[in-house]
């Protein structure tokens, strides 16, 4: 991938999480048949807090690899593992196909506020992660960003020199966490540029479709909804159909906003759904 945005080509991927049951399999494998012809640079499978998802993750992204003709890239986090059950992990993603993975660090199962504990015998810092993955094997690496800064950051400084951290101990590019204001996307490169590194930041994109929804995992992640949004999509309660057609435009406007100031690409968290997606493609006029 960071060759394909080095030559001046935009990425466009998808993220996935591993679903629970067979209906939500269904659902799954019916937004990978609904997306696949859009070619996507990569698509991305998460993995549960603490590893709760973790076999189902590979399964997935094994079935990606070998059934569908686009790149999987599996997440794997720190929480709950020993660095022996890590490199085991990596070692069945090699297994099963699997050559990209998504290094984090994970959040506490209390949540990104709460305060973080190593688990005895894992690792401490995403950084460490994504050494290992380095080290393990052929392994493109991806990392996270945090536009308006993770939750547990000092600053915004300190937050870049993190990601700084991240891209010299062998990630090749970062996605971030969704947010709403193209200037908070543009203030993290900028800080990242200033050290010198000029890894590729994908913008992370979830559009509003429930106010309500998107304003919990927001206070959860530290991201803003601003108020401006907030208006617009209030403008429109009590006709849920307008409502999200507003939160779909206003997706739309951000990812010219981000494409127009030069950023590589849009990565699109779906929730295991095609319709959103597929309609901000068409308001950007983007057709396979």
């Amino acid at each position: 991938m960071a060759e394909l945005i080095h030559e001046g080509r935009r990425s466009f991927s998808f993220e996935f999480f591993p679903p629970r049951d067979e209906a939500g399999e269904a659902q799954l494998w019916q937004a990978i048949q609904d997306l696949e012809p859009y070619e996507p640079t990569f698509v991305s499978v998460t993995y549960g807090a603490g590893g709760s998802s973790r076999d189902t993750t590979i399964r997935v992204t094994s079935r990606i690899a070998r059934e569908t003709s686009m790149t999987p890239m599996a997440h794997l986090t720190c929480v709950g593992h020993t660095r022996e059950e890590l490199e085991h992990i990596l070692d069945s993603y090699i297994e099963a196909g699997v050559h990209h993975v998504m290094a984090l660090r994970g959040d506490p199962s209390e949540g990104p506020r709460a305060a973080w504990t190593p688990t005895e015998g894992g690792l401490n810092y995403a950084t460490e992660l994504v050494e290992m993955a380095h080290s393990r094997g052929d392994f493109r690496i991806g990392v996270a960003a945090f536009p308006e800064g993770h939750p547990s950051a000092e600053s915004l400084d300190q937050d870049a020199e993190v990601l700084v951290a991240k891209a010299r101990a062998g990630a090749e590019f970062a996605v971030t966490q969704m947010f709403f204001r193209s200037e908070d996307y543009f203030g993290l490169v900028e800080r990242v540029r200033a050290h010198g590194v000029d890894m590729p930041i994908l913008p992370g994109i979830m559009p509003i479709l429930n106010l309500a929804a998107i304003r919990r995992q927001g206070e959860l992640i530290g991201t803003d909804v601003p108020d401006d949004i907030v208006a617009r999509i209030a403008a429109k309660d009590g006709d849920p159909v307008a409502m999200r057609a507003e939160g779909i435009a206003i997706a739309g406007e951000l990812c010219e906003e981000l494409l127009a100031g030069g950023a590589p690409g849009l990565h699109f968290y779906t929730l295991n759904r095609s319709k959103a997606t597929r309609e901000i493609f068409e308001h950007l006029k983007i057709t396979v």
